[in-house]
């Protein structure tokens, strides 16, 4: 702790900002995400076709518009993005409290979910920017307190659900209202760089990015992987236990197994691979190591054990490696796309990459998802682990290609930064 305590200080005030704005963001979105399945299913009693429909609406309402968060971050300066995202929040999280009809609750939670595409490009962004030959180091302080958020919401969140659901959206609510606040005299503002194009041109740029384009695919099989602490994880830690009092325990010893991993070890993690595989060469190293996380539920799994006790320790070991995984490939990549970005349109960029990964995602986990059922009732649970293994080296040899090319050590041009306004 000693050791991020003086990195963190060591930052320009912007940065040290919005490090700790990501943490407060994450605590209070956390707070509230985890529980409003059940509270839509159980007090509100909706169907469940319309859970699934809230729920995928604030997906798509964050993944697939955070390409026009990126491109409004470039052209009015970040702060006013992060701002406007975080009080969109607050109007979120409000009506999520008071509303009682589907339409209500459809709205409030696109709401929340555009809230998340206004700030999240703006504040990775803002920070490579601010950062500037540091920002591998930036972002991996930067991802020690996002780990802690998603650790601590969580936790907070469940003490006040058992009061009331509504107490907790109010509560969430406030603290992005207090965040706001906080930005609007902490956080400097960004004097944007000029531009002379429309945004269709620099849409087109950013699609015309080949090397750009190539890495995000790649990329978004590590968030497949990673996701599955959210999804398969979680399945099979009910498949394994005995009760559903165990499964509970289990995946939250899962959670806090990886939040620990990413606050302890993330400068650690991040130090050593930048000196042994230098930049872009760590995201193919992470990314198998993201691979390998899932051979011990392959083996557990391959030799149908039924110790209770061996397989939590396999579920929580492959936990453990991906936490460790996502910390080794997390700062590089987005150093990666800054560089890719050529030091231009970088919340655009970012907006993009996004975009890219959430298709991804939606894509992965539906074929998990049906993967799972299907082995599940063949009795062979090591196909679904077998296949995340398979997906993650073939994503590390997409990146290991693209770095023995070169195509991902591209320099981004200081000059075309935008400039903190003191």
């Amino acid at each position: 702790m000693r050791r991020l305590y003086r990195s963190f200080r060591s930052f320009d005030r912007p940065s040290q900002v919005l490090m700790v704005n990501q943490f407060t963001i994450n605590l209070g979105f956390y707070m509230l995400m985890p529980y409003l399945a059940a509270y839509l299913a159980g007090p509100l009693a909706l169907a469940a076709w319309a859970v699934g429909l809230v729920l995928g609406i604030r997906n798509f309402s964050q993944q697939g518009m955070f390409l026009i968060g990126g491109t409004l971050a470039d052209r009015w300066g970040y702060k006013p993005l992060i701002i406007a995202g975080c009080l969109m929040r607050v109007i979120g999280f409000i009506l999520l409290a008071l509303a009682s009809s589907l339409l209500a609750i459809l709205i409030a939670s696109a709401a929340t979910g555009f809230a998340g595409a206004l700030f999240n490009p703006a504040v990775r962004a803002y920070l490579a920017a601010d950062a500037g030959e540091r920002r591998i180091e930036a972002f991996a302080v930067f991802n020690v307190f996002y780990q802690a958020g998603i650790l601590l919401g969580p936790l907070v969140g469940l003490a006040l659900t058992a009061l009331d659901f509504r107490l907790t959206s109010l509560c969430a609510a406030a603290v992005f209202a207090v965040l706001t606040l906080v930005q609007i005299k902490a956080l400097p503002a960004t004097t944007p760089a000029p531009s002379n194009t429309s945004i269709i041109q620099d849409w087109r740029s950013v699609v015309r990015n080949r090397r750009f384009l190539l890495f995000a695919v790649a990329m978004a099989s590590s968030y497949v992987l990673s996701f599955q602490v959210y999804l398969a994880l979680p399945l099979h830690a009910d498949r394994i236990a005995d009760n559903p009092t165990l499964a509970t325990s289990i995946v939250t010893a899962m959670f806090v197994v990886t939040g620990l991993v990413a606050i302890a070890g993330q400068l650690r993690i991040t130090a050593w691979f930048g000196n042994r595989w230098g930049s872009t060469g760590s995201l193919s190293v992470g990314m198998t190591l993201m691979a390998a996380a899932f051979l011990p539920l392959v083996a557990s799994a391959a030799t149908h054990q039924r110790n209770i006790a061996l397989n939590i320790a396999a579920l929580l070991l492959t936990a453990a490696l991906l936490a460790a995984a996502t910390a080794a490939v997390f700062p590089f990549e987005m150093d990666t796309v800054v560089g890719l970005a050529r030091g231009t349109l970088v919340a655009t960029h970012y907006g993009l990459y996004n975009t890219i990964v959430g298709i991804g995602i939606l894509l992965g986990n539906a074929a998990t998802g049906w993967l799972f059922s299907a082995a599940t009732t063949r009795d062979m649970p090591e196909l679904v682990w077998i296949a995340l293994v398979l997906t993650g080296i073939a994503a590390a040899s997409a990146l290991l290609m693209l770095h023995r090319r070169g195509w991902l050590s591209v320099s981004a041009p200081t000059e075309a930064q935008p400039t903190s306004t003191h």
